[in-house]
Parts: structure tokens; C-alpha cells; sequence
């Protein structure tokens, strides 16, 4: 069921013990106690995709510390284990790999970008979504991109064929002269749920300066309690979910597309990417934002 990979995903202590516990001691900023728990288990269990994903997380948790030969080490690490363990089987065979596998990629980005060199990461990024472009790591290393070359661009455009709601989404071209926040969401995201009333509240106190929201969202192939839908059974139900839980947003227009979610790299549920009145992307953030956050950003290009 696709619920339980929904669970993987959203519940850390899902994903076992080891995990949750390395995790666990990385928040406490007890590098030798992860380490630890990581030698016990693979002195018991080996090399498994759980345990490469529990070390993958010494790299997130040192790279988000700055501390930058550390996090490059554990990358390292991580990488080597998952294509020594790729050579007996495809990446997307269960979800532990491709997420060890993503962190690493995006760890040494990181700790490019970090250490001022950050057209090297781009491009060692560009290299590993060649590679990689083809599995679900796609939107992850797009991400990341994201993060270290969208800003101040011009967005991808949108895939608006199909959509949610009343009228067809128009194209982001259509809305120069209008700043526009992208909100990429998804029906089973509790944090997307969080950021509808403060998008809400924004949309009503910044609307008349030329705010507009706009919703993008995909079909996951499943509805409540994981079950299985194709696309005619989950567009009614997503419907619902907005009527429910996005009552204040039902004028934002809602593409629905994969495909947009790949080119935005919107791996993190809500994905926010700010537009200004000439087009460009002013912001582009994975992760919900607060309210004073968000209006922050607003006023600097309203």
C-alpha cells in the first residue's frame, strides 16, 4: 500500500530504530553516539539500505552545522555504500536507497556552495541529475538546483492541461505585472494544511497590491488510508481535501501535473517560490513558512 510509504516518508521513527535513534543523537549534536549506534548495527546486521539511510543523516546533520570536511566525509561515505549496493539492485527498488543515495548528492552540493564555491556544485549537481534523471531522485537533486541557481531567473513554465477548480490556471506569463506565490501542495501533506491560512490571511491583506496565489499539485495514485486510485478517482477526491482544508484559497488556481512538481524540484511539502511583477523568481523555499516570514518576503517585492 502507498500508505506505508507515506508513512516512511512523513514518520521518522517509521523508518526503524536506527534511523530515528542516529537522528535522535545528530539533534543533540552527539556525533560519536550516532556513530555508535551505526557500528552496532551493521556489526549485527551488515550493510543494509536502512543503515546507509541512518548515515546519510551524519552528512545532513554536519552540513547543517558548517562543519564542511566532516559533512564532506560522511557524503562520501554514504555514496560509496550505495552504488557498491546498487551493483545488486535498481535504485528505486525500495525507498532507503534513493534517499541515502539524495542526501549524499545533496550534502556535497552543499558543502560546495558552503565553502564559496557554489558554480562547482551546480554543476556537479547538472552531472548527477543526468545521471540519475530517470529515478525518483529527480525532484530532490532539481532541488537543489533550485536552491543554488533559481533565483533571479525566470521560472519553468507550468504544465496547465489539467487542473482543479472552475477555469483552466492561466500561464505564468500571463501574470507579469502581478507578484505571484507559488504554493506546490500535495492531499496528504499536514504541513501544506498549516500554510493555507497564513496563505489565506497574505491573500487577503496583499491581493489588492497584486498578490496572487497560485497552487500547483499532483496525483499520487492513492486517497485516504493509502488506497490505491488512478487519476479519476483521486482528482475527485483532492477536490475535497481543497474544499475541506483550503476553503480561503478556492479561487487559486490548481494545476495538476508531475511534471511540474519535477521541474520545480518540489520534493518538500509545501514548496514556496515567490515571483515579482516582472516574472523573476525573488524566493524559492522548501518547507512551510510562518506568517511574518512569508510577509517579509511579500514586502520586499510589493
Amino acid at each position: 500500500m502507498r500508505l506505508a510509504l507515506l508513512v516512511l516518508l512523513l514518520h521518522p521513527a517509521a523508518l526503524g530504530a536506527i534511523v530515528a535513534d542516529v537522528r535522535a543523537a545528530i539533534a543533540k549534536d552527539d556525533f560519536p553516539a550516532a556513530e555508535k549506534l551505526i557500528a552496532d548495527y551493521r556489526a549485527k546486521q551488515g550493510v543494509t539500505a536502512v543503515m546507509i539511510e541512518a548515515h546519510s543523516w551524519l552528512g545532513r546533520g554536519a552540513l547543517a552545522r558548517k562543519r564542511y570536511g566532516q559533512a564532506e566525509k560522511y557524503a562520501e561515505d554514504t555514496r560509496r555504500m550505495c552504488l557498491d549496493m546498487l551493483r545488486t539492485r535498481k535504485i528505486d527498488d525500495e525507498t532507503h536507497l534513493p534517499t541515502a543515495l539524495g542526501a549524499s548528492i545533496e550534502v556535497q552540493a552543499g558543502v560546495l556552495a558552503g565553502r564559496g564555491r557554489r558554480s562547482e556544485g551546480v554543476s556537479f549537481l547538472n552531472k548527477e541529475m543526468a545521471r540519475w534523471r530517470d529515478t525518483s531522485m529527480r525532484a530532490r537533486i532539481q532541488k537543489n538546483l533550485n536552491l543554488l541557481s533559481l533565483v533571479g531567473t525566470a521560472p519553468p513554465p507550468l504544465e496547465t492541461k489539467d487542473w482543479i477548480g472552475k477555469q483552466r490556471p492561466p500561464a505564468l506569463s500571463q501574470l507579469k505585472g502581478k507578484v505571484v506565490l507559488l504554493f506546490f501542495w500535495a492531499h496528504w501533506c499536514p504541513d501544506c494544511k498549516y500554510q493555507s491560512p497564513i496563505l489565506a490571511q497574505l491573500r487577503d491583506k496583499y491581493e489588492s497590491k497584486g498578490l496572487v496565489i497560485y497552487g500547483p499539485t499532483r496525483y499520487y495514485g492513492y486517497v485516504a488510508r493509502g488506497e490505491d486510485a488512478p487519476p479519476e478517482v483521486e482528482k475527485p477526491y483532492i477536490d475535497r481535501i481543497r474544499h475541506e482544508f483550503y476553503s480561503g484559497l478556492l479561487d487559486m488556481p490548481v494545476p495538476v501535473s508531475e511534471e511540474n512538481f519535477k521541474i520545480y524540484g518540489a520534493s518538500t511539502m509545501p514548496t514556496l517560490v515567490l515571483l515579482d511583477r516582472q516574472g523573476l523568481v525573488r524566493m524559492y523555499h522548501p518547507g512551510k513558512m510562518t506568517y511574518e516570514e512569508l510577509a517579509n518576503e511579500l514586502d520586499k517585492v510589493l
